[in-house]
Parts: structure tokens; sequence; C-alpha cells
């Protein structure tokens, strides 16, 4: 009678154990279904959209525990299109560009480019944004341009803009240190004095007022709007004939330096003389003896005087390429770069935040 008695009691027991084990094992299969479907989700989508795609033979492999960032190009800016498979050739891998909005679920980061949704807040995503997505905005215009920032309140997490504080910088342009310093190089033949190439033409605005007061006491040929034609064809063989350029901003703003000076001046290999943001603002850009500005003179009279000093002093002139020998000029890097970086930071700045105002950010520097 005791013998049976012990018996039933590790019968009970057993039992019970048995129970336990059970269930703890269902627990944990399907806890991992659930990642292995998460993923497998993910995989799925992400082949559908490289079902027609070319394999791309890298030189460097990706590494292999790093799982692919995914940037969703929302709509192409201003419609220009660009490849989206040449990240590797920056050096930039386990990234993955798209524009098909059915990897929304999925995609790490959005790019949202203002221009083109700023007119219609439904022309944002409408779906419930993932946790663990970025949504970028993305803005290459100054606030006197653009409108309805009130409505990005509480939806954007990161920014890339010309401005240097933005989270993704993307300049007009910038300079670089020569691998080899003190290379020498070619100044091109100058045989005019001023140019200006100007498209949109606003009489008042002080760009334009202040070249109606220069041109009084210099000569200055004006290309563009209303003025001389000149093709692109023939920009910089035109341009680079004139010791200086007139790179004149139409609208003064922090870190606002357009191609006016890096691709305009520059390119042509014409001293620039800037309108636009403050002189310390050009230089953090841009070594200080690599242009003039206009705030530096106490009137158009006093430019106009030191400028044909220039003309007639060819060893002060030349100062102003010293620079040359020790940095070259990067024009603007137009996507996929750009693009591709977004990938590469935040691989390596995944910090997540919340944009509760961009009107705020962006308007704060009028």
């Amino acid at each position: 009678m005791i013998i049976a008695l012990v018996n039933h009691k590790h019968l009970n027991l057993l039992s019970l154990f048995l129970i336990l084990f059970l269930l703890c094992f269902i627990w944990k299969r399907e806890n991992i279904t659930s990642r292995v479907s998460t993923t497998l989700q993910k995989c799925i989508c992400l082949g559908k959209e490289t079902q027609n795609t070319t394999a791309i033979k890298n030189s460097v492999a990706p590494k292999k525990h790093e799982e692919d960032i995914v940037v969703l190009i929302w709509k192409w800016p201003w419609g220009y299109t660009a490849p989206l498979d040449k990240c590797h050739e920056y050096g930039i891998f386990g990234c993955k560009l798209t524009v098909d909005r059915s990897l929304y679920g999925v995609a790490d980061a959005v790019l949202i480019h203002h221009a083109d949704i700023m007119y219609d807040k439904k022309s944002l995503p409408q779906e419930p944004k993932p946790n663990f997505q970025h949504w970028i905005w993305y803005n290459m215009e100054p606030p006197q341009i653009i409108q309805n920032l009130k409505m990005l309140d509480n939806l954007f997490n990161m920014t890339m803009t010309f401005r240097r504080d933005s989270d993704i910088h993307y300049p007009y342009g910038q300079i670089e240190p020569l691998k080899k310093k003190g290379q020498n190089f070619t100044i091109p033949q100058k045989s005019k004095l001023v140019s200006w190439v100007v498209s949109k033409w606003y009489p008042g605005a002080p760009r334009i007022a202040y070249y109606e007061d220069l041109k009084k006491h210099i000569t200055i040929d004006v290309y563009g709007a209303k003025h001389k034609k000149l093709s692109w064809d023939d920009f910089y063989a035109t341009i680079s004939q004139y010791k200086f350029y007139l790179a004149f901003e139409n609208i003064i703003y922090k870190d606002y330096i357009t191609e006016k000076l890096w691709s305009n001046a520059f390119g042509s290999w014409a001293v620039p003389v800037v309108l636009g943001t403050s002189r310390k603002n050009y230089e953090r850009f841009v070594p200080g003896d690599a242009f003039i500005h206009v705030a530096d003179f106490p009137s158009p009279k006093e430019l106009a005087a030191y400028l044909l000093e220039l003309d007639k002093d060819d060893e002060k002139y030349r100062k102003y390429f010293n620079w040359r020998f020790h940095y070259r000029v990067i024009n603007r890097k137009f996507p996929p770069y750009v693009y591709c970086k977004i990938c590469k930071i935040l691989r390596e700045s995944p910090v997540y935040q919340v944009i509760h105002s961009v009107e705020k950010w962006f308007l704060g520097d009028v």
C-alpha cells in the first residue's frame, strides 16, 4: 500500500514535469518561427524586386553578417532618375536603394524631397510608419522658396540639406586636399574683365541693385536672361576669358553657397566676387583668399576700384589662385552617391530621433 502511494506521487511529479517541458518547447518554437517569418518576409520582398536585375560582382565583398540597409526614394527629386546599383563603386556595401513603394514596410529609411510633396500632405506615405524606420527630409532650396513646413511636424527623423548642421550634409560643392601638394597649374589666358551669368532677373532684388550700382564704375558682361546669349556648350570657354566672375546668390541664407561659386566661378578659373552669406560663413567652406566678398568694401565704387587695381597687378591677382596648390574643387556629387551616403550614415550613426519642427529648425536662421 505504501509502495503504491509513492509510485503514484512520483507519477504525478513526472506528469507535471512533462507538461512544463512541452509548454516551454511550444513557446520557443513559436518565437523562433516568428523571427524566421519576419526575416523571410523581408528577404522575399527584396527578392521580388531584384529578380529582374543583374547581379553585381564587387571587388570587395560586403560583410555577410551585416543585413542590407534599405533606402526607399519616395519620389524621384524633380523627376531626375539615377542608377540604384552603384553604391559599391563608392566603397559602400550592404546598401539597397529602391523606388519600389511596395517595400515601404521593410525600408530602413524613406527619402522625401520637399518640393515634390510641398503642396499636398497626402503625397506623403499614408501607411503607418514602422518604428525602426527613418524619414529623411531632403531639401536644397532656401526658406524663401519652399512652403508648408508646418505639415512636417513630428514626422521626420533626419535632414539632408546644404546646411552643414544637417544630419546628412549635401553641399553644392566642396574642396578637398590634393594628394600631392604643390602641384603646378595653369591659369587660362584672360583677355576680359568681369562677367556674370544670371537666369532669373528680379528688378529690386539685392543682387540686381548691387549690380546696377557696380556697373557704373566698371564694365560687366552679363549673360542670360534679357542679356547676351550663352549656351552650356560654350559656357566655360567663354567665362574662363574673364578675370572675375560675379557669384551673386539670389538669396542670402546660412550655408547657401551654390554652383555660382563652385561650378561657374571656380570651374571657369575666374576669381569669384561673392554676394551672399557672410565672409565668415564662406570661409567655413573655402579659403579666405580664394574669393572677394562685396562686404569687404564700403560701396560698389570701392569694389570696382579694387578690381581695376588687380587687373593691372598680375602678381597680386595670381595670389587668389594660391589655394589651388593645396586643394581641388569637387562639385556636388549628384545621385546616386548621396543616396548611398544615407546607408553609410545610418549604419554608423543609428541614433533615432524625432524632429518636432522642421520649420523651426530651418527658418530659425533666416
